[in-house]
């Protein structure tokens, strides 16, 4: 487990503690991402497939419970659920309408990490499949290397998202400006120039890609079938 990277989501609108448990599951080599409300933290996950959700309950506007009845029936990704002291009926209802656990504020970092780790060894997050291979180039989200050629090549955190989306979606056009929520970039001169990283990473001849093509008017699509 402490070799694989998990992607977590952590919506919570107190800045400070999403921050806190940002930092903390990072030193820990979990990949975070942060969203200040329910409005924000659907439109990720609808771009992003999570290996789990740190979902606080009492936020302004939708609140955690009925974010989780939003996405309940097409999302299957666990959520633990932070609560404030006195909601013991929303932590019952919660669990009722499909999340995993709960941890009462103020809570323990290290007491987190540790539920974290149980329902991601609970889901089979070890077994996921999370490495490809396609002619000469082996892709491996777990260790964020591409190997091509047998030479190695690191990626980074916003390399991986891109990527992550793409090989769940082989063949699909992704527009600049979806690419640019993905990472939460929106100059598109920008991600031009990640996707161009990429290529010369992936492709034998990154002027003229093979796998990784632009598809012109649309966007980028990922070829690999």
């Amino acid at each position: 487990m402490d070799n694989l990277i998990a992607h977590i989501l952590v919506v919570d609108d107190d800045d400070g503690i999403r921050e806190l448990v940002k930092k903390y599951l990072n030193e820990n080599n979990f990949l975070v991402t942060t969203a200040e409300n329910a409005e924000i933290a659907s439109q990720k996950v609808n771009l992003i497939k999570f290996d789990l959700i740190i979902l606080d309950i009492m936020m302004p506007g939708k609140n955690g419970l009925e974010f989780i009845q939003d996405h309940r029936k097409n999302l299957s990704t666990p959520i633990i659920l932070l609560t404030a002291k006195g909601e013991a009926n929303d932590r019952v209802k919660g669990l009722e309408i499909g999340a995993d656990d709960y941890l009462p504020k103020p809570f323990e970092p290290k007491e987190l990490l540790l539920r974290i780790k149980n329902i991601l060894k609970k889901t089979a997050f070890i077994e996921q499949k999370r490495i490809i291979e396609f002619e000469n180039v082996k892709i491996d989200l777990n260790k964020l290397l591409i190997n091509k050629n047998n030479k190695e090549y690191k990626i980074n955190n916003t390399e991986k998202i891109i990527l992550e989306k793409m090989i769940n979606n082989p063949g699909k056009i992704f527009k600049r400006e979806n690419i640019g929520k993905l990472i939460a970039l929106d100059k598109e001169r920008s991600i031009d120039v990640i996707i161009t990283r990429l290529r010369k990473k992936i492709e034998i001849d990154p002027k003229k890609p093979k796998f990784l093509q632009t598809i012109r008017g649309e966007g980028y699509v990922l070829w690999i079938e």
